[in-house]
């Protein structure tokens, strides 16, 4: 995908003007700081700003977004950043009233709030309000990254080159994980193209590839799964003779557990097929702890599991996986 898309080089002239704060020279010694709320964010910050950006990520491994609570020092930190980016779309519902009122002092950006509303899907309790988990489509999720390429590039002009050209490069790759992600999805077989998972965090990544989700919590983690829909859950599995159900690192497997012994009570045996990342990434300094690693390991670990022909490490046969 092209870089001449308005949200890398046409930004507009109210956008121009609110980062005009944080434009710094080509000959500054420092690195721009970012603070970046999402292991997703960070990681393309980290990328596309290279050597010209130090980044601060707010949310590791196994962090949940929706109930995580800003700390004194997260609060130190983005009140001293040159720039605080954070996902939006209600992800960080609980950091949310202190990001609005950060932005009326500092350089806030809310990168997911780039995409088009038709292109979001539309949350199921909420009037007005979208799923986030946009970055589970790698195609959609283009559109934050450009746009965050846009502001580092506004904030570093003489540093706007080699910006532009390590998110050609980033980009790239996530073009490469989208056809890679529909080559393996589509080995599956069409009737075995049901995920099962803790929440519904998968919901842009089954209209994608084509997969029918079922999370047994909703959109967001702070919901509970009732006895009702645990129950409806196990019959779906047990009358359409799923297999296979899913975990996922930042979600207790509470629930999971118990919808396979729900199954295993009425006849019906059930296994987890894999741990997914689904709101963080792994751990830092791993392939599965950048962004790319995050979703060649779900896509691989879910076509394996339900019947497809991933190659067992993956796209860039770097899984950490035992062959």
């Amino acid at each position: 995908m092209s870089l001449t898309r308005r949200h890398f080089l046409a930004s507009s002239a109210a956008t121009a003007a609110a980062m005009t704060a944080i434009a710094r020279p080509a000959a500054a010694a420092a690195p721009l700081h970012v603070v970046a709320t999402t292991g997703m964010l960070a990681d393309a910050v980290r990328a596309i700003g290279g050597p010209d950006v130090s980044v601060t990520g707010l949310m590791g491994p196994g962090i949940d977004p929706h109930s995580y609570r800003q700390t004194r020092s997260d609060i130190v930190a983005m009140t001293r950043a040159d720039l605080t980016i954070w996902h939006g779309l209600y992800l960080e519902a609980q950091m949310e009233e202190f990001l609005k009122e950060l932005s009326t002092r500092k350089p806030v950006f809310a990168a997911a709030e780039e995409i088009e509303r038709k292109s979001l899907i539309s949350h199921p309790d909420y009037t007005n309000r979208h799923d986030p988990h946009v970055w589970m489509d790698p195609g959609l999720w283009r559109t934050p990254v450009a746009a965050i390429a846009e502001r580092l590039a506004e904030a570093l002009p003489g540093r706007a080159e080699a910006i532009g050209q390590r998110a050609e490069a980033y980009l790239g790759q996530i073009i490469a994980l989208d056809d890679y992600a529909d080559k393996m999805l589509t080995s599956v077989p069409e009737p075995a193209r049901v995920l099962v998972t803790a929440h519904d965090a998968f919901g842009y990544f089954g209209r994608a590839y084509g997969f029918e989700v079922l999370g047994i919590q909703g959109i967001s983690t702070e919901s509970e799964a009732g006895l009702s829909r645990i129950a409806e859950v196990v019959d779906t599995l047990v009358t359409r003779g799923i297999a296979s159900v899913f975990v996922e690192s930042s979600v207790s497997d509470r629930n999971v557990r118990a919808l396979i012994e729900g199954a295993a009570a009425r006849g019906h045996d059930v296994r987890i097929g894999g741990e997914l990342y689904s709101d963080a990434m792994g751990v830092p300094g791993t392939y599965e702890g950048t962004y790319p690693g995050m979703i060649d390991h779900n896509v691989t670990i879910i076509a394996e599991a339900l019947g497809g022909t991933p190659p067992p490490q993956g796209m860039q046969n770097m899984l950490n996986r035992e062959a």
